[in-house]
């Protein structure tokens, strides 16, 4: 489990094909790895992976084609949120989130507005329905508020820290984001089905 509040921001520092599956290299920037065993999860743009190996400050990570198949992607260079698994005894300041990407949604406008940004995201119909107005949502692994839905399109507004916090702040229309809509909206629905 994770929380959406992003420890550092990494940058994708190889990537190698293996039988459609890839594997990964990322390396961690500030975020110390002194703590994690191999096996361990760590998100990577809200995407959880597993560590294969580590040193001092990048791991490995095997990505699978399904994983490809339902996310944005990964290019050379690209910066990544990084968030290290949650423990029990940890603070919860965004929402609970399993790193089980949704979707991928695509940023349609950016927007000054004050100090903050305004990022307005397109995401799939079958996702649309559970993105509420004030409720959570995680676009590239950082937990947000919704300010304003509009079918399948809904705004967060960015504030200082998260642009300077996460990768976020370099976005731009047309780029695409991955998203994992709130864990209890996806309950609810399965258990108003059940009735």
């Amino acid at each position: 489990m994770f929380t959406g509040i992003i420890q550092a921001v990494g940058s994708i520092a190889s990537l190698e094909q293996r039988s459609g599956d890839l594997r990964l290299g990322i390396n961690t920037g500030k975020l110390p790895l002194d703590d994690v065993e191999l096996g361990d999860s760590i998100a990577v743009n809200g995407i959880c992976l597993t560590v294969t190996a580590r040193k001092a400050r990048t791991f490995m990570a095997h990505v699978s084609r399904a994983t490809l198949g339902c996310t944005a992607g990964f290019s050379a260079g690209d910066r990544v949120n990084l968030e290290k698994a949650l423990r029990l005894s940890d603070r919860l300041g965004g929402h609970l989130m399993s790193g089980h990407v949704d979707g991928v949604g695509t940023v349609t406008r950016t927007q000054a507005a004050g100090g903050n940004r305004l990022l307005a995201v397109t995401l799939p119909k079958a996702l649309a329905k559970y993105v509420a107005r004030k409720g959570s949502i995680s676009v590239n692994g950082v937990s947000l508020t919704v300010n304003r839905v509009d079918g399948a399109a809904f705004e967060v507004n960015l504030i200082p820290h998260t642009l300077a916090a996460t990768n976020l702040g370099a976005l731009r229309a047309g780029h695409d984001v991955n998203l994992e809509v709130d864990l209890l909206a996806r309950h609810v629905e399965r258990l108003a089905e059940s009735r």
